[in-house]
């Protein structure tokens, strides 16, 4: 009978902690907060609400090379570019190691499968690699910034292109 109490007090503080973390999650709604991270006792919760409308002010990027909207208002860019992108989702890095100077800059020559930069993903490193021999035109994304499945990170000028018209 004492196991079944026992049993029991467990199944109670469950559903008790449970309770809290609706509670918890529901607070964190209701507040102006856009994030919020939790841990106790091996336990993480971390809740994150998005915007309606998203402002970023951003301070001057670390790689001196970033190009975000390098043709914005100027004329179209060559269409013999190549859009490397994200294969997942996770954390960029410009660098091998912190302190490190970037994989690349805009107009370095790259070649097929050298290394642009790193995605984390889980505790995983997964390096982004070039899929052409060209020329960096654009870096889209800066060091450290969380990126999505699909999104460009790079901007390679095919270089049999230029070495054909030279």
């Amino acid at each position: 009978m004492v196991q079944s109490d026992h049993r029991s007090e467990k199944v109670k503080g469950k559903a008790m902690e449970f309770e809290n973390m609706i509670k918890l999650i529901q607070t964190v709604s209701a507040s102006e907060l856009d994030s919020f991270c939790y841990e106790e006792n091996g336990i993480r919760i971390k809740c994150s609400k998005k915007p309606e409308k998203t402002v970023m002010v951003r301070e001057p990027a670390e790689n001196k090379g970033y190009q975000g909207e390098l043709n914005a208002g100027k004329a179209v860019r060559s269409k013999n570019c190549t859009d490397i992108s994200s294969p997942l989702v996770g954390v960029f890095y410009e660098a091998p190691a912190e302190g490190e100077e970037p994989f690349i800059q805009v107009g370095d020559h790259v070649k097929k499968g050298q290394v642009l930069g790193i995605i984390e993903a889980m505790k995983l490193m997964n390096e982004i690699e070039s899929d052409i021999d060209g020329i960096v035109r654009e870096i889209r994304v800066h060091n450290t910034d969380t990126v999505e499945y699909g999104q460009t990170l790079f901007v390679i000028e095919n270089a049999n292109v230029e070495e054909a018209a030279s």
